[in-house]
């Protein structure tokens, strides 16, 4: 048995899981995932990801005897005079036939990727823009029915090394502010918090520099980075 990459064992996974490959194959994962608990746990994982091919996708067998009339018709030619050595052609038909069953699988996966991130892309319920003292924009807000916030940087703030940048929000006009969570390395991030009512219009954002590590007192204690009130996006 050769030596498996993981990229490779990973492609192999996928057919057996798709159905694309050969018995020989299907035993070679089966006797791995046997032995190894790891390839056990990626043969699952796989099967969890394609389980929604199975639930929704109607079986669509080749016609009865497909390949055999392919054969048929290459001998048929090389009869009629044709020049199409039948050996060649079966030899290359091989390597065809595995490519074509590769990019099949190729294109399923490409379409459970791309539908699962899909599904996931909500559009945001409140959208805002932070200013920093001079009205300059530092931050986009985009926050969802359920507060997950992506919070994208439109300039690195200047924060000292021993400090980070907090983003805060409050959902109640006139209650405290609530962290949403730490900016951490100073990049962009998606933020998520639970327990808070959805957010709305005009609800204020806000970015501080504090302490490592976040406020002491979880109530923005440092200077204002950016700030803004929320409006709903025409979508």
């Amino acid at each position: 048995m050769s030596v498996l990459t993981d990229r490779s064992l990973d492609t192999l996974i996928d057919e057996v899981v798709l159905g694309l490959a050969s018995d020989a194959d299907i035993a070679r994962v089966e006797a791995l995932a046997d032995s190894d608990p790891e390839v056990a746990k990626r043969l699952e994982q796989a099967r969890q990801t394609f389980a929604p091919l199975d639930d929704t996708a109607e079986v669509l067998p080749l016609p009865e005897g497909f390949w055999e009339r392919i054969d048929a018709r290459l001998e048929a030619s090389e009869a009629g005079g044709t020049v199409i050595p039948l050996a060649e052609a079966r030899a290359r038909r091989i390597p065809w036939r595995s490519t074509a069953l590769g990019a099949i699988a190729a294109t399923l996966l490409m379409a459970v990727v791309l539908g699962t991130t899909l599904m996931s892309e909500r559009d945001p319920l409140v959208v805002a823009v932070l200013l920093d003292a001079g009205g300059e924009p530092v931050a986009l807000i985009e926050s969802g029915v359920d507060n997950t916030t992506r919070v994208t940087l439109l300039e690195r703030p200047d924060v000292p090394a021993d400090q980070v940048m907090q983003v805060w929000t409050k959902p109640d006009e006139d209650g405290p502010p609530v962290s949403l969570g730490l900016l951490t390395g100073g990049r962009s991030r998606t933020l998520t918090i639970e327990g808070l009512p959805a957010p709305n219009s005009r609800q204020l954002y806000e970015i501080t520099a504090e302490p490592a590590g976040g406020s002491p007192t979880n109530l923005p204690t440092g200077p204002i980075l950016g700030v803004g009130l929320a409006k709903e996006p025409v979508i």
